[in-house]
């Protein structure tokens, strides 16, 4: 339990670190980002094919059906609700908000 409390705290320190030098995280096409020493909102158009690289790994939507959205964060695939999140490689996934034309993801570590 200790290590991995040790290995939490260091990965959290490594990200800090990596937020404060501005770079873990840069837009992809049409795809925005904003990060902060509490994580990354990401912001994709809702239709086509859009990526980017935020905390270190690739974030991409892959679709939206009823709310819900369907993203691949760190190699993972996994579907959020509007207002839900959840964890997909070793980061916490939330989606904020879809609208007609974009859809608007918080990654944190």
């Amino acid at each position: 339990m200790r290590a991995l409390l040790s290995s939490r705290r260091l990965l959290t320190g490594l990200a800090v670190a990596v937020l404060t030098l501005g770079l873990a995280a840069c837009g992809g096409g049409s795809s925005s980002t904003e990060c902060g020493l509490d994580g990354c909102t990401v912001t994709f158009p809702r239709n086509g094919a859009a990526a980017v690289s935020v905390l270190g790994v690739e974030a991409r939507l892959v679709g939206v059906e009823n709310d819900v959205a369907e993203l691949r964060v760190a190699g993972q695939q996994v579907r959020v609700p509007v207002g839900g999140q959840t964890e997909a490689g070793g980061f916490t996934v939330g989606v904020e908000r879809v609208t007609d034309s974009e859809v608007v993801v918080r990654v944190r570590p």
